[in-house]
């Protein structure tokens, strides 16, 4: 192989493997755990998810906002409170909490497998 094809292999592992990490400050649980968080009234509930995919099917205390209006609602949450968002699958969830990290809040944690993992 050439230099050309080894540069693309560790492009692409590290790529792979940056999806994969654990990211410092945001903490990762089952949707088992997230329900018993349910009655802490001191954790803001955030579904990234779509409107559409929001009505289809959504769990209280959850509220909705959409992930590409994250950035521009995130004065409706306390910084100072722990956030818990789900999304579908728990990517677009990731990227939210990622985003949520950037811009100061504290304590971030995502549903890992999102409403796709939800009994």
């Amino acid at each position: 192989m050439d230099i050309v094809q080894w540069a693309i292999i560790i492009i692409a592992v590290g790529f792979i493997m940056s999806r994969f990490m654990p990211v410092k400050g945001i903490e990762n649980i089952t949707s088992q755990e997230a329900k018993k968080r349910f009655k802490d009234k001191n954790i803001q509930f955030v579904d990234v998810r779509t409107p559409g995919e929001y009505k289809g099917n959504h769990k209280k205390p959850f509220v909705n906002i959409p992930l590409h209006e994250l950035s521009n609602r995130t004065k409706e949450l306390d910084k100072q409170k722990e956030v818990v968002v789900i999304c579908q699958s728990g990517m677009r969830s990731m990227k939210a909490a990622k985003l949520l990290k950037k811009q100061g809040f504290g304590k971030i944690t995502n549903v890992k497998g999102g409403m796709s993992a939800w009994f």
